[in-house]
């Protein structure tokens, strides 16, 4: 794996090696040595951070530390529906702890998250990214860190070693809870953890809206809110934006129109945008999963279809719909109206089992389609022109307000002639995080500066109504820490006791000290 090299962002960070670690041992090596040599470390799960930084560092000077070949599924044989937690080191990804389960333990599944297969679940969980049954820190209890002094934490019950009946079953543990200060934070190097994981329901489903009229937007999330607290919502809302959605679809919608249809690469693209305009008609797009038993579920769906018929359109999705549904429109596919919609369910299958627990590549090879990468391979994603860029703030779950938000970083994003493709995710019954890419050819520097101009100044709009980004880039890093020194001089306060000499990631998520001086 070549890391902390280019990645998508367009900014990269010069490092002075990558060294690697397949246990808690060595990363306590590594650690040691780093100390000593005055070397910062940046750790790395797997290094597919992407939009965020990937494997590059905030500062230059540090050597990466690659911990993907720590891939164990420590406790393998003692998962069962009846003990629901996978010991998990950064190195496993979403897609081996899917396949382990399919083979081991069909009835349970965990928060899938969009990101690929090949993505660390610590890794992700550990920088609060959202899966589709809600924010992945709330799975990750029990850590096991090492520490910048060299010292081996477990935290929670985990302190009394794997061998209690506790350390991997109560994730509380007793006192203050330490496990917060290894999240979105550079105190530790988190080398295993107790990661939750869910039994599958009776039935499952999914739940489209399709929202008829924009100006309806608040009123469709106050909607949504009310469903979710109610648990007749019981997954992650996502509200996806047009662009979103076709930026989702195009992919699968081409490669259908190639293979089952015989068009050819200019053909397919006009038929495709074609086939958007029918299957796609709507601005704004909701989609979450109902689960339950039978009686319930169905009572869920009649209750939503209810409350939401006046301003949106209600389709109920199954496995089975989508092979009946498949079955006609493939049939006869020489109707230009039949033919959309086989695309489009080709296109969708994928993304409606990664709503019920399957990880897929699909988002990814969407973007190496976009910008003509010659493989769909998603783990050379920074090996293409592909530039991406996050800009995720949190709101609080106020239809309202949300909307001015959106509005408001569309008007920003227009002035730098860009698009946002967005999500708004309603995650907590109290608020929601809106997941917001730019998107830029890479290959050319003004579109590299422009995009971060973007960037910027969609930043500058959040912080002027009182908002954060949920989740930062490495290269806003500088950015964050100056809006509120005296806080993260707080929190460097902590990071002396744990990493007196700064050694692990420096300037992530704090201030951004280097081989012991100020930056």
């Amino acid at each position: 794996m070549q890391l902390g090299t280019a990645n998508v962002t367009g900014r990269d960070t010069d490092i002075v090696g990558v060294v690697s670690a397949h246990s808690a041992g060595e990363v306590r090596s590594q650690v040691e040595q780093a100390r000593r040599s005055g070397t910062p470390l940046y750790p790395v799960s797997a290094g597919m951070n992407w939009g965020y930084g990937s494997a590059s560092p905030v500062v230059p000077g540090c050597q990466v530390l690659d911990l993907s070949g720590m891939n164990r599924i420590l406790n393998a044989d003692d998962i069962s529906v009846d003990n629901p937690v996978a010991i998990v080191e950064p190195g496993v990804t979403q897609g081996q702890l899917s396949d382990f389960l399919e083979e081991h333990c069909p009835a349970l599944t965990f928060n899938v998250t969009g990101a690929g297969r090949d993505t660390s679940i610590i890794g992700n969980a550990l920088d609060r990214g959202v899966g589709y049954f809600g924010p992945r820190k709330d799975d990750l209890f029990g850590l096991e860190v090492v520490t910048g002094t060299g010292e081996i934490v477990r935290t929670g019950f985990r302190r009394l070693g794997d061998a209690s009946p506790l350390a991997h079953s109560h994730p509380f543990g007793l006192g203050p809870m330490l496990d917060g200060l290894f999240f979105q934070g550079n105190f530790g190097i988190v080398t295993s953890a107790c990661f939750r994981l869910r039994p599958r329901r009776p039935r499952e489903v999914a739940v489209s809206l399709a929202l008829r009229r924009d100006e309806d937007l608040p009123a469709f999330i106050d909607a949504l809110a009310r469903l979710k607290r109610e648990g007749l919502l019981t997954s992650v809302t996502h509200i996806g934006n047009r662009a979103r959605t076709v930026s989702t679809l195009s992919y699968g919608v081409t490669r259908y129109l190639e293979d089952a249809c015989g068009f050819d690469a200019t053909a397919a693209a006009a038929e495709a945008e074609r086939a958007m305009k029918v299957v796609a008609p709507h601005e704004w797009t909701s989609l979450a999963s109902v689960s339950g038993n039978t009686g319930q579920v169905r009572a869920a769906i009649r209750e939503i279809r209810q409350r939401t018929r006046k301003i949106a359109r209600l389709m109920v999705i199954t496995e089975r719909l989508l092979d009946v549904g498949y079955a006609v429109t493939h049939r006869l596919r020489a109707i230009p109206f039949m033919r959309a919609n086989a695309a489009a369910i080709a296109a969708t299958r994928p993304l409606h089992r990664l709503a019920l627990g399957v990880p897929t590549d699909i988002p990814i090879q969407n973007l190496l389609w976009k910008f003509g990468h010659p493989n769909d391979r998603a783990v050379e994603l920074d090996a293409s022109r592909c530039g991406l860029l996050f800009i995720s703030p949190a709101l609080p779950l106020d239809g309202r307000l949300a909307c001015e938000v959106v509005t408001g970083m569309q008007e920003v994003a227009s002035r730098h002639r860009h698009i946002l493709y967005m999500t708004l995710n309603i995650e907590t019954e109290t608020s929601l995080v809106a997941v917001i890419n730019l998107l830029f050819d890479r290959s050319v520097p003004e579109e590299v500066e422009r995009a971060h101009r973007c960037a910027d100044d969609l930043l500058d709009y959040m912080r002027g109504r009182g908002l954060e980004p949920y989740r930062a880039r490495a290269d806003m890093m500088e950015k964050i820490v100056a809006a509120d020194p005296d806080y993260w001089r707080l929190i460097h306060q902590l990071k002396t006791v744990f990493d007196p000499d700064n050694i692990i990631a420096p300037g992530r998520y704090g201030l951004a000290f280097g081989m012991g001086q100020e930056r």
